[in-house]
């Protein structure tokens, strides 16, 4: 540091209690801070650092400087500390804010100033103190579990997850399973919920295996899937229609299978070397967790709307080298024209695990927009034909 440089504290510009309820906001959309702020001991209190004015803003910019002194003696939340500083151009010290202590999440809600962050911790606050602490940082982390649930639901929901074990179903329906008092349609309605408590205590396995397989339940929700080979001689039949149970345990003979959301779409596709298709799952996607897929190329290709995208991260989460045909923003935008529609029911509000970056990001942009919904039928085949040849050559 040269001798007439001033120390980088005393450059710093005060920052004003607006500019820390902003970020406040924003790290609260983090859920790395949300787990910090609620659950994290040592989080509180926090130091906010408010700076000091310049003694060039002191000098040539006194109503400025006079009006952010004003706004900190305005703030209520927290203690604002003060100390007296002397500039060149002052004839006497001047008091100014230099540091912002919060203590608690409730302060830091109350600082942002936003009336839907300081609801969402003090609901999330009275949830953690009427469930297991055992599932504190999944409620926290994802927040679209409860949001749109009761509360009271939530609570039993975490009753639900604590009662049931692996293969304690022992062949039954779900329905047949009689677990902390709820009525038979619960574990249907707040599936996701449950599997994701579940998850936290099982290590992700409700997840990987799928509800029914992880209770050793019967599949009532087995449907038959369109087999399709995409190549001669591959399979004895031009088409036939396999449930899902026996897809499960028993492997196609390709080394590309390609997973299609809607069987409409079968038209659209070109015939691929050593290819088989699967159409018609939709959200039926537990069996795809069957090992004989770990050997595989696997190419997925759905709708490009937020549910297109969840079942994309199921498949992906099953089978992490999953590769996403056909459902990119670039895609998107080329040909939303007058063929993207309104989404009339939106998954989650968060992207799911399982996405890429670029494909939240895309799960993000399509829940915003008016017009979020491509189906894939209203691909021009060309470009599927493109797309599904590059796929098949990449693998090659």
């Amino acid at each position: 540091m040269r001798a007439n440089a001033q120390p980088a504290e005393r450059r710093l510009t005060l920052k004003l209690p607006a500019e820390w309820a902003a970020a406040l906001a924003k790290q609260w959309e983090r859920a790395d801070k949300r787990v910090q702020w609620l659950l994290e001991a040592d989080a509180w209190p926090a130091n906010l650092p408010i700076g000091r004015p310049s003694a060039h803003a002191f000098t040539h910019q006194t109503g400025q400087v006079r009006a952010q002194l004003a706004a900190w003696r305005q703030v209520t939340v927290g203690q604002v500390m003060w100390e007296d500083t002397r500039f060149r151009s002052g004839d006497e010290p001047v008091s100014v804010p230099t540091h912002w202590i919060l203590r608690s999440a409730t302060d830091a809600a109350l600082a942002t100033g936003d009336a839907a962050v300081q609801a969402e911790v003090a609901r999330l606050q009275l949830l953690c103190a009427r469930v297991d602490r055992t599932y504190w940082s999944v409620l926290v982390r994802q927040r679209a579990l409860w949001r749109d649930r009761d509360d009271d639901e939530v609570v039993r929901a975490t009753h639900v997850a604590s009662a049931l074990t692996p293969g304690m179903a022992e062949g039954r329906p779900l329905r047949a399973l009689a677990v902390a008092g709820v009525d038979t349609k619960f574990l249907e309605r707040h599936r996701g919920l449950i599997v994701a408590l579940l998850d936290v205590r099982f290590e992700g396995l409700a997840s990987r295996q799928g509800l029914e397989a992880f209770l050793g339940a019967a599949d009532e929700a087995n449907h038959w899937l369109l087999v399709v080979p995409l190549s001669a001689n591959l399979l004895s039949f031009a088409q036939q229609r396999v449930r899902t149970y026996e897809l499960a345990v028993s492997p196609l003979p390709a080394s590309r299978v390609l997973l299609i959301e809607n069987e409409s779409s079968l038209h659209q596709v070109p015939p691929l070397p050593d290819t088989i298709a699967v159409l018609g799952s939709g959200l039926n996607l537990s069996w795809t967790s069957t090992p004989w897929l770990h050997e595989c190329e696997i190419g997925y290709w759905g709708d490009m709307d937020t549910w297109g995208l969840q079942m994309l991260a199921h498949v992906r989460c099953l089978q992490p080298h999953t590769e996403a045909l056909l459902m990119s923003r670039d895609v998107f935008d080329a040909h939303q024209g007058q063929s993207a529609v309104p989404e009339p029911v939106a998954a989650a509000m968060e992207a799911p695990d399982g996405l890429t970056v670029e494909e939240a990001r895309f799960y993000d942009h399509l829940r915003r927009s008016d017009r979020g919904r491509l189906e894939q039928e209203r691909l021009p085949d060309a470009v599927v034909h493109q797309a599904l040849h590059a796929w098949c050559s990449l693998g090659s």
